[in-house]
């Protein structure tokens, strides 16, 4: 083979030129040849700059050829640590973006701490953003959201454009993940003030800005938009730029309802996901299928994705999405199957946004497609459990598109009957009364605040007057305490035992039995701390009643927080008082002892 007659020197500088002018295929031909070049001299430092150079042009989703070879070869060659770092994070940049996280984690982290014990700025964000990559999974997000900021404080300060548009993508993809509409606006300026400093910014200015506008509606903007990112694409090194303008018109027809550009479209996503093996391509040529109305042709792309294909899938960026599209296709074609393996996959992660890699599009929420999945497999209140909270989150953000989507796919129904919970709350042969949970009931002693309870859960949804219940006791004489001291000596013991457990769960149950109990010991509390006296037979015994229930209430709260939460939201007393049910959440009282009665505590 003859030798190159170029120096490496001048391979690197033409390759640069060629990338500058936006000639990807010259660049890639002139940095293999000074890569060649420089190893043929044993020019360690020049074939790092040639393989970098080369790790620049990956496409997204492709397997990744020679170049994690050719990488290695000089990873393994150097020692010094900033080139190590530097080839590191394109070794895992090269297998995250070739769909093989778990090849791209070792590299990203030993990137990340050769960085921090260099002074080097650069150097650490090159790190961070390999971290990222390679830690793009569902599972991934709480360190995405540390790195992000990060990141972007790190590129803050430093002249690279790269590095910091690299921190505002990251910005703005986090934001979507988030759903953080504020952050997004603020990361998609940050795009557009770098996109004034180059062709590249503006692509991922334009490209970006389109699902912030399908989100808010403004079908009129987005056309716009694919002419800026073309003639951006034309000027600049891109590698994705093909697709992510298919994608840009192919999923503005698909919000528009433009079934002829959806079908034109569609051809493209498949082709490329036949010839190159790409599972989340094949995935969205679903849905890009599904705006043309071509049933058919979903099915055929959905086909492949049998429950263990659909397994085996790599937990990476792509992952959400791919479960999302396939999901979505499933329940276009009414596939049970399908539909069931994914729901399966996805069901862990509901409430989630689902964002195609690096911000590219929105696909709405995982708890659309779960309310339908669940609706179409035949859980009517897991559907209706998820509806709701894909409907809020809409509406939230202003997503009137999905949410007017998922109601058209979706429509509402009456809530299905919800399963009641079955309460005991009755004096047992011996004299305790047997209170709570079937299964998980207790014995109590005998209390006034239970015999009112019970009374006023016979006439469940009725006013019963406070006299009518305290009748038996209350008789015309003044002078009568509020509360009498053992009540007062019971209800301060449980405010020092709420004042304890909120020393390690400060939660909004504790604080307002706390401010209940000292209203009402405020309110049998006169002048000068004397205990106060009560006036009129009604209002003896309104405050005899009121007393007694809160005692009541405290003690089963003791033993059952969330019964004593019910009750405590649902009993209202006065001079009538009064238990509201609930139709949301029914309760069963059993309010009478039962022959064998399984949930009498056994001795």
């Amino acid at each position: 083979m003859a030798r190159d007659p170029a120096s490496v020197a001048s391979l690197l500088a033409l390759a640069e030129q060629a990338w500058a002018r936006g000639d990807r295929e010259s660049a890639t031909a002139f940095f293999e040849r000074a890569d060649g070049r420089a190893e043929e001299e044993g020019d360690v430092a020049d074939r790092v700059e040639a393989v970098l150079g080369l790790a620049r042009g990956q496409e997204y989703n492709l397997a990744p050829g020679l170049l994690p070879v050719r990488l290695h070869a000089a990873y393994a060659a150097v020692a010094e640590p900033a080139s190590r770092i530097r080839l590191g994070a394109a070794l895992a940049r090269c297998w995250a973006y070739a769909n093989e996280p778990a090849r791209a984690t070792p590299f990203a982290e030993e990137a990340l701490r050769l960085s921090e014990e260099q002074d080097d700025p650069e150097l650490v964000a090159d790190a961070l953003d390999a971290a990222l990559v390679s830690h793009w999974g569902p599972d991934d997000l709480p360190l995405r959201q540390r790195w992000a900021v990060r990141l972007g404080d790190t590129a803050a300060h430093l002249t690279s454009l790269d590095a910091r548009l690299t921190a505002a993508l990251w910005s703005l993809t986090v934001a979507w993940e988030l759903l953080d509409l504020p952050r997004m606006h603020r990361s998609m300026h940050s795009l557009e003030q770098l996109a004034e400093e180059s062709a590249r910014a503006e692509f991922f200015a334009a490209s970006r800005r389109l699902p912030l506008e399908l989100l808010r509606g403004r079908l009129d903007v987005a056309p716009l938009l694919v002419e800026r990112a073309t003639r951006a694409a034309a000027r600049a090194v891109v590698p994705d730029a093909v697709g992510v303008l298919h994608g840009m018109r192919g999923y503005t027809a698909l919000v528009a309802g433009d079934e002829a550009t959806c079908a034109a479209e569609a051809p493209a996503f498949e082709v490329y996901a036949v010839e190159f093996g790409v599972a989340t391509v094949r995935a969205e040529a679903a849905m890009i299928w599904l705006g043309a109305g071509r049933p058919d042709k979903v099915a055929e792309m959905i086909a492949v994705f049998t429950p263990p294909v659909l397994a085996a899938l790599p937990r990476d960026s792509d992952w959400l999405l791919t479960l999302q599209c396939v999901l979505e296709g499933a329940l276009a074609t009414r596939d049970a199957e399908v539909t069931a393996a994914a729901l399966t996959l996805l069901g862990p992660y509901a409430g989630r946004s689902v964002v195609n890699a690096g911000a590219v599009m929105w696909h709405g929420v995982t708890d659309d497609t779960l309310a339908r999945a669940y609706d179409l497999l035949g859980d009517a209140a897991a559907s209706a459990r998820h509806r709701a909270a894909a409907l809020a989150t809409y509406e939230r953000i202003g997503a009137t598109w999905w949410r007017d989507r998922l109601h058209r796919l979706l429509p509402d129904t009456p809530p299905p009957p919800t399963r009641s919970t079955r309460v005991h709350l009755h004096e047992t042969p011996g004299g305790l009364w047997l209170v709570g949970r079937e299964g998980a009931a207790v014995l109590l002693p005998r209390m006034r605040g239970l015999e009112y309870l019970h009374t006023i859960l016979v006439h469940r949804d009725a006013d019963v007057p406070a006299v009518r219940l305290a009748g038996h006791v209350v008789v015309e004489q003044p002078g009568l305490e509020v509360v009498d001291d053992e009540s007062r000596r019971m209800l301060r013991g449980r405010l020092s035992d709420i004042e304890a457990l909120r020393r390690t769960a400060d939660t909004a149950e504790l604080r307002d039995e706390r401010a209940a109990i000292v209203a009402y010991l405020a309110s049998a509390t006169g002048l000068a701390g004397r205990d106060r006296a009560t006036g009129s037979t009604a209002e003896r015994a309104r405050v005899a009643v009121r007393k007694a229930l809160v005692a009541a209430l405290a003690r089963i709260a003791e033993n059952d927080p969330s019964l004593g939460r019910h009750l405590r939201d649902r009993v209202r007393t006065g001079h009538q008082c009064r238990y509201e049910t609930d139709p949301d959440h029914p309760v069963e009282w059993v309010l009478t002892a039962l022959s064998g009665d399984p949930a009498m505590p056994r001795e």
